[in-house]
Order: C-alpha cells, then structure tokens, then sequence
C-alpha cells in the first residue's frame, strides 16, 4: 500500500512535466543518449525556423509595420526557446540531482503532514504550468488562425490566382518564394509553421514549468525542515544525531538550490530583457490599435502581452517565495526550543541563523535579484514609458 502511495506521489508530480520535456529532449530523468540528443537537436532545429524566416523577412521588407512586431515577437520566442533548450541539457545534472532527490523525498517521506506539504506544492506545480501552457498554446492557435481567416474574400486562398498574397501562420512569404518553396505546398508549410510555433511554445512554457515546479518542490522541503525544527523533541535519546542530521539536510537542500539558481541564470537574464522589450513593443502596437479601433490588432496585442507578463510574474513569484522561505530558517531555530538543547548544539544553530540571512535566490546573470520587487520595477518602467507613447500618439 505505502509503495502504491509513493508510486502515486512521484506520478502527480512529474508526470506533466515529462510528457512536455521529453519530446524536446531535456527531462532530467531520462537517459542521456544518442536518441535524446537527437530530440533536443530536432526541436532546436524546428525552433531556429521561428527566427530565421522572420529575419529574412525584416531584411527583405516585406512586411509592414504590424508583420514586423509579430516577426520581432517570434525572433524573441525562438531565442529564448533555443536557449532554455541549450542551458537546460548543459546543466543537465543540475536538474538531474534536483529531481533525482525530488524522487528520494516522496521514496522517504513518512510523516503525513509532511507529505501533504510536498503535494500541495506539487499541486500549486501542476496549476502554474497548466494555466502557462494552455495559455500559450491558445495563444498560437489565435495566430495561426487570423492570417487564414481574413474577412476580405479577395485575400483568401485561391490556388488559380496568380496574383493572390498567401498568408502564413508566421511572417515568411518572401523567405519561402526566395528559397524556392512553392505555392503547392502553401498547406504542408502551414502545418509545419504551426506544429513550430507550438514546439516554441513548448520549449518555452514547457522548459519554465518543469524548472518551476522542482523549485517549488525544493521550497516545500524548506517548510518541512522548518516544521522539523520548530517541532523538534530535546526529551528524547540521541537528541545530537537528530539535530545534526537537520543541520545536514539544511545544507544539502541549500545545495540543491545553488544548483537550480545556477542552471537558469542566463536563461533569466535573457528573459528578463526580451521580455521587457516585448512589452514595450506590444504595448505601444497596442495603443495604436485603441486608436485605429483595430479589434483583431487589439486582441493579439493583448494576447502577448498577457504570455509575456505570465512568464515574469510565475519567476518573480516562485524567486521570492524561494527567497523567503530560505531567510525565514533562521527565524524557525529562533522560536524553537534552542535553550533547551546543550551548548554545543547551540553553537552550531547559530551559524545555521547567520547563513539564512543571506538565502539563495533566483538571479538573473547573478546580478538582478528576481522577486516581486523586481516584477513591479519593470512594471513601472515599461507602464511608464508606453505613458509616454501614449502622449505622441494622442497629439
């Protein structure tokens, strides 16, 4: 029955965010051979389509001014996709050991209440990544659609018209004609450019959930050893053992968090700044569609806006609720019964205290500290700056 249980636990936990990361493959778990190195090469390769054509696009100008922010927004997506891809498999044992020891908490974990701790935040997991996922796969399902739904009959498909614009999912009518696609394939090439967009999204929002979800995880541990230590027993025998195995489950859960924060630091910096141009970008296009009355302007605007804003606030979350849950250690050994315990156990609570004050945290490029603080800072900047937009476009 307990190995059903735990069975049970390691399935509503993981299972999700291996159905997203193995196809592309980055699942920590799995077996790092030829054929997951092929996976990973394949979806990088489908993913380096959603920069190029729309490179090739801007540099050809055949776009106008709205293809261009969907081929700046694409470029974006795609880069960082490739990137979580390639930092992802370079700290791979990073990940490994994260979700390695994930499956180790739920084999050991005895205490009930405990349990409930690692499943909540398993839950609250699940939740984010579904909400993220669903979202931008929604997203990509309003994109492809508009290009191939337009109202004016003279722009829809018609494969006896020479003079007719096609329409693709993603801005690269002039890429395809100058690499000698031809208009025969006009389906097969919109199929391809969706099953890419959503790879993208994929390797995006999938690559997010699976890195949040461990952290969430490591957070929970956090709260079980501050439950540990608040209800810790000084009556009974071998109290020494038992408070120095705390100490070393301490260290080791910080451990394991250095790692997870080492493994996304570029990735967040590079989201952090592709993001906040994003923003800006897409706020102003969607100012300009307020002003035109533009609806269908207006509604992707709003739509990426809405998955770009996602990924910030889900990192600015999970980053300050890790942060806190790391300094409030300290404040745990502290309203424990300390006094208690003999004087050289004391000693060795007091460096546990010292090191809580300055607890990992997420950063992006080690620099920029991302919590709540820094999610409303470049709140206020980008909301400040499209005031300024705003203003120019009204006069």
């Amino acid at each position: 029955m307990a190995s059903e249980q735990w069975k049970n636990d390691i399935a509503y936990a993981m299972t999700p965010f291996k159905l997203l990361t193995w196809p592309i493959g980055v699942w920590p778990l799995q077996v790092y051979n030829i054929y997951s190195l092929i996976r990973c090469i394949l979806a990088t390769c489908c993913m380096s389509t959603i920069v190029i054509l729309p490179i090739m696009e801007l540099h050809m100008g055949c776009t106008d001014a709205e293809q261009n922010v969907d081929s700046f927004m694409l470029v974006f997506c795609g880069i960082l996709g490739v990137l979580k891809i390639i930092c992802f498999r370079i700290y791979a044992k990073n990940l490994t050991n994260n979700y390695g020891s994930a499956q180790n908490d739920y084999l050991t974990i005895k205490n009930v209440e405990h349990r409930a701790i690692m499943r909540r935040h398993a839950f609250l997991g699940r939740i984010l990544s579904c909400f993220m996922v669903c979202f931008s796969y929604f997203s990509v399902i309003i994109y492809s659609l508009i290009p191939l739904l337009g109202d004016d009959e003279d722009n829809r498909i018609n494969m006896t018209n020479e003079n007719v614009i096609l329409e693709y999912p993603m801005p690269s009518r002039c890429a395809l004609e100058y690499l000698g696609f031809p208009e025969s394939m006009y389906q097969v090439i919109c199929l391809f450019e969706f099953i890419a967009l959503i790879l993208t999204c994929t390797c995006n929002l999938g690559n997010d959930s699976l890195y949040l979800n461990i952290t969430l995880h490591v957070c929970g541990q956090v709260q079980i050893l501050k439950a540990s230590f608040i209800d810790f027993d000084v009556s009974s025998s071998q109290v020494c053992d038992r408070l120095n195995a705390l100490i070393r489950r301490n260290s080791y859960i910080i451990e394991m968090a250095k790692e997870l924060a080492n493994a996304i630091s570029f990735v967040l910096l590079m989201q952090l700044i592709l993001s906040s141009m994003q923003l800006c970008i897409m706020g102003f296009q969607f100012i300009l569609a307020l002003k035109m009355n533009d609806v269908v302007m207006m509604g992707k605007s709003f739509v990426v806006l809405c998955t770009f804003l996602t990924q910030i606030t889900v990192y600015s979350f999970v980053g300050d609720y890790l942060k806190s849950q790391m300094e409030d250690i300290g404040l745990f050994i502290y309203q424990s019964i300390w006094y208690n315990l003999p004087v050289k156990l004391t000693k060795n609570l007091i460096f546990i205290i010292m090191r809580s004050q300055s607890p990992v945290k997420l950063q992006a490029g080690n620099f920029i500290v991302v919590n709540l603080a820094t999610y409303m800072s470049i709140l206020k900047t980008s909301i400040s700056y499209l005031s300024v937009l705003r203003v120019m476009v009204e006069e």
